[in-house]
């Protein structure tokens, strides 16, 4: 449990000198939903940083799988066109919400974001509902 609480901080704290790094060093908010629409719409000039920061994700992810045997398994036991469908929902709902749960939650809130605030509580609500739901039909499962 320990180990879990230390790797959710130190995520955490990436997170945010990441974003205040974003913000501080180039003006723009680190939503992730944002950055990639520019990558697939790009707009003259704007596209080398978008390229670049998420470049940067990909490969710090695969260096990390590397670097950790086993710390990045899946164990949802979900079929690969089980999460395909749910990843493709979720892009959806981030594109219907204006921003993904990180750009909200992290960047929106930070900057006191009205529009963020509506956004996260709306995400958070609709999760616990969904959980409840879930246990509700499933037995508890």
């Amino acid at each position: 449990m320990e180990n879990e609480f230390v790797r959710a901080a130190l995520g955490g704290a990436l997170i945010g000198i990441s974003a205040t790094l974003m913000m501080v060093g180039l003006g723009r908010v680190a939503g992730i939903t944002g950055i990639a629409h520019g990558v697939l719409r790009p707009v003259a000039g704007d596209l080398r940083w978008r390229v670049a920061f998420l470049g940067a994700l990909v490969v710090t992810g695969a260096v990390l799988a590397a670097s950790m045997p086993g710390g990045f398994a899946v164990t949802t036991g979900r079929s690969a066109a089980a999460m395909a469908i749910a990843g493709l929902l979720v892009g959806f709902g981030a594109r219907l919400g204006g921003g993904c749960t990180s750009g909200h939650g992290v960047c929106g809130l930070s900057r006191l974001s009205k529009r963020s605030l509506i956004a996260v509580v709306t995400f958070v609500s609709t999760g616990m509902l969904t959980v409840w739901v879930t246990r509700l039909l499933t037995g508890g499962v």
